[in-house]
This record gives structure tokens, sequence and C-alpha cells, in this order.
């Protein structure tokens, strides 16, 4: 089942919507990476001086010069840890694009699922955002501990997480949260092993920039399968 839920969701990755959403990701978070540094440019120039008096060692010139060159380099760090959760939150607006595109072409009989308010989404989004940036600052201290091995452990517990966020996010759109809860907590193992597949490329850089994608793609199929089968 899983298998065939993978399957399915490649062989619509050039889906119209799925590319609307990835390409609308990334332009937004290059463009708040960008205010961001904008921000900072701001605040140096506002509060650091570019003539300070140090005792002993006279006036120090260009310091203000020197913190703008030097948030350049700060910011390009940042963006290598920041890219992919700014990004994936940003993704996370739009997944109802991806569930609905999939539910078009294998279930085409469905009634449009309701759409959530923005205020949600964006709650959700939130959250997913937050996941992904503990998890990625988990998956560096194992990494940096254990030498290696630790990631296997990480990646068990992403798979819970992962799986947890994404199904209660599809079911959400055809259940009611009590029976959307039942569903899950009915195929707890079949549902962890689909967040592990998932879990698994966000080590793996730009490809970790389609696990939203993949993500609601894969639970979409799965919840379709699994609900069938209680009906």
């Amino acid at each position: 089942m899983i298998v065939t839920a993978w399957r399915l969701a490649l062989a619509q990755i050039g889906d119209p919507a799925f590319r609307r959403v990835l390409w609308l990701g990334l332009a937004l978070a290059v463009a708040l990476l960008f205010a961001m540094y904008a921000g900072l440019l701001l605040l140096i120039q506002l509060f650091i001086p570019e003539t300070l008096t140090i005792p002993l060692a006279g006036e120090v010139q260009g310091l203000g010069t020197l913190l703008s060159l030097g948030s350049i380099l700060f910011m390009l760090g940042l963006s290598v840890f920041l890219m992919v959760p700014v990004a994936s939150a940003f993704t996370g607006l739009f997944l109802d694009d991806v569930a609905d595109a999939v539910e078009a072409r294998h279930h085409p009989a469905l009634p449009q699922a309701p759409r959530a308010p923005f205020t949600v989404m964006l709650a959700d989004s939130a959250r997913y955002f937050a996941l992904l940036v503990v998890l990625n600052l988990l998956g560096m201290i194992v990494f940096a501990f254990s030498g290696g091995l630790g990631i296997v452990v990480l990646w068990a517990v992403n798979g819970y997480l992962l799986a947890r966020e994404y199904f209660s996010m599809i079911a959400l759109r055809r259940l009611p949260p009590d029976q959307a809860r039942a569903l899950r907590k009915r195929h707890p193992v079949r549902l962890w092993l689909a967040g592990v597949t998932l879990s698994l490329p966000l080590s793996l850089p730009l490809i970790n920039l389609f696990v939203p994608l993949m993500g609601a793609a894969v639970f979409t199929h799965l919840f379709h399968r699994l609900a069938a089968r209680q009906a």
C-alpha cells in the first residue's frame, strides 16, 4: 500500500498544481529570507555607529560597514539551515491544492473538499515550521554525538511526527475530528512506516524541498485506501 501510494504520487509530480505549490513555497521563502536580511542591515545601520571610540585603542573606523559585510556571511549560513523549513512552511499553506489534484485524478467522483480558513492553514503551517526546525536541530545534535548511528532513531521519531501531521491534515478534509483520529489509531504501524519514508529524504539537500508535496500526495492516497477498507 505504501509503495503504491509513493508510485502514484511520483507519477503525478509533473502536475501543474504540484509545480505551482513548489515554486510558490520557494519564492515566498526566498522573499522572507531577503526581508530578514534587509531588517538585519537596517538594525546595524540604526544602532551600530560607523566610528567607535575604544579606551586605550582610540577611534575604530568602519565598524558598521564591517558588520554589514559580516551579516552577509551570517545570513548565507542561516539560509542553509532555514531554507528547507521556511520553504516547507510556506508550501504547507497550499497543500490543499496538492490533495485536490490527487483526488481530481484518482477520485474524480468525490465532491470538492471544503477549504480550511486561512487562519487555520496559517496555524498548521506555523506548527509544521516549528516541527521541521526542531527536527533539523535534533538531527544535527544526534548526528554529531552518535557517530551517525543515532540518525536511525531520529528517522523513527520523525516518521511518527510526520505521519501524525500529514494524515491528520488529509483526513480532516473528509472526516470529523473523532473519526479521523479513530482511523489514524487503527493503522499506527502502516502510517508510521509511511512517515519514515518521508523522514529519510529530509536528510538530503534539495530533495528535502519536495517532502511537503510528496507527504500531502502520499497520505492522500493512503487515507482514501484506508477509509475504503473501513467502509
